[in-house]
C-alpha cells in the first residue's frame, strides 16, 4: 500500500491539474456587464490602448507587460471574470486593471523558476534530494507570488478608504454648512468639493464635473463613484439625497446626522485599534518575560536533571 501512494498522488494531482486547465479554457456564461466590457475593449482595443501604450513605457519589458495585461485581460472577459472587488481596490488606487494582472502573471511565472533555485540550495546542503520536490516548490512559489499583488492592494485599498471615509464625515459638514448659508444642493455639494485638493476631495469634484456634462443628478454621480470605489457610504449619501433633494431642512439634518454617525464610527475604530495595539505589546511583554525566567531556570534545571 505505501509503494502505490506516491503514483497515486502524483495522478491525482495532474488530473486535477487537466480539470483546472480544461475549466479555465471552457467558456462560461458571461454577463451583461462583462459582454459590454468586451465590446468596449474591443472598440477601443486599435485607437486608445495602442495611444497609451507608446505613452506608457517605450522600454522592452514595458511593451511586453502591456502585452501579457492585455492578453490576460481578454482572457479574463472570456471567462467572465468580473473581479468586483479587486477593480474597485484598483480604482480607490487609481491603478491600471491590465498593469496589475500582468504583474500577477510575471510574478507567477518568476516563482516558477524560483522553486527550483530554492531546492537547488536545499539540495546543496543535503537537506532533500526527492525529484518531486522541484515541482512541488515551483508550483507553491508560483501560486504564492502569483497572490502576493493581491494582498499588496487590498492592504493599500483598505488604508485609503479609511482615509476616504474621513474626509467624506467633513465633506458633509461643508455641504450642511453651504446649505445653512442658502447654497442650493448642488452648489453646495460642489462648493465643499474644492476646498481642499487632496486626492478624495478631487475625485468627489472630478465625479460632480461629470455629472454636468452627462447630465446625471449630482448625487447620482456619487452613488456610481461610491459603487466605482467600493465605499458604501457615497453610495448610502447618494440615496438619502435622491429622497430628500427637493427639502433643505431634511438635506441639512440628514447630512449632518450622517456625518454625526460616520464621526463616531471612525473613534471606534479608533479606540479598537488603540486597543488591539495595547494587547499585542501586552502579548509581548509577557513573551519577553517568560524567556527570561526560561534563561534563568535551564541552567538550575540541567544541573538538576544531571544529578
Amino acid at each position: 500500500m505505501n509503494d502505490l501512494t506516491m503514483p497515486i498522488t502524483v495522478g491525482a494531482v495532474i488530473g486535477l491539474g487537466f480539470y483546472v486547465l480544461v475549466r479555465a479554457l471552457m467558456p462560461s456564461k458571461r454577463s451583461a456587464i462583462s459582454q459590454v466590457a468586451r465590446i468596449d475593449a474591443m472598440r477601443a482595443r486599435g485607437s486608445a490602448y495602442e495611444s497609451s501604450r507608446r505613452q506608457a513605457d517605450t522600454s522592452r519589458f514595458g511593451s511586453l507587460r502591456a502585452e501579457v495585461g492585455q492578453r490576460v485581460a481578454e482572457f479574463y472577459l472570456q471567462q467572465g471574470w468580473e473581479q468586483r472587488s479587486l477593480r474597485a481596490d484598483l480604482a480607490v488606487l487609481d491603478r491600471s486593471w491590465e498593469k496589475f494582472l500582468a504583474t500577477k502573471v510575471l510574478l507567477g511565472v518568476a516563482g516558477l523558476f524560483f522553486g527550483p533555485f530554492l531546492f537547488a540550495i536545499v539540495w546543496t546542503l543535503a537537506i532533500a534530494d526527492s525529484p518531486i520536490i522541484p515541482v512541488w516548490l515551483a508550483l507553491l512559489c508560483a501560486a504564492v507570488f502569483f497572490f502576493l499583488p493581491d494582498l499588496e492592494i487590498r492592504r493599500d485599498a483598505a488604508k485609503k478608504r479609511r482615509d476616504l471615509r474621513r474626509v467624506i464625515g467633513a465633506y458633509l459638514d461643508l455641504v450642511s454648512m453651504s446649505l445653512a448659508g442658502g447654497r442650493g444642493l448642488p452648489e453646495a455639494l460642489m462648493a465643499a468639493a474644492e476646498i481642499s485638493e487632496g486626492w478624495a476631495n478631487q475625485r468627489i469634484r472630478n465625479a460632480l464635473s461629470d455629472a454636468r456634462i452627462t447630465g446625471v443628478s449630482q448625487w447620482q454621480a456619487l452613488g456610481q463613484l461610491g459603487e466605482e470605489l467600493g465605499v458604501e457610504e457615497l453610495k448610502d449619501l447618494s440615496a438619502s439625497l435622491a429622497l430628500v433633494a427637493d427639502d433643505g431642512a431634511k438635506v441639512r439634518e440628514s447630512l449632518a446626522s450622517r456625518a454625526e454617525t460616520m464621526r463616531h464610527r471612525e473613534l471606534a475604530e479608533i479606540e479598537g485599534s488603540a486597543g488591539e495595539k495595547s494587547q499585542s505589546m501586552l502579548v509581548a511583554q509577557l513573551l519577553l518575560c517568560a524567556g527570561f525566567l526560561v534563561f534563568l531556570i535551564y541552567p538550575a534545571a540541567m544541573r538538576v536533571f544531571q544529578v
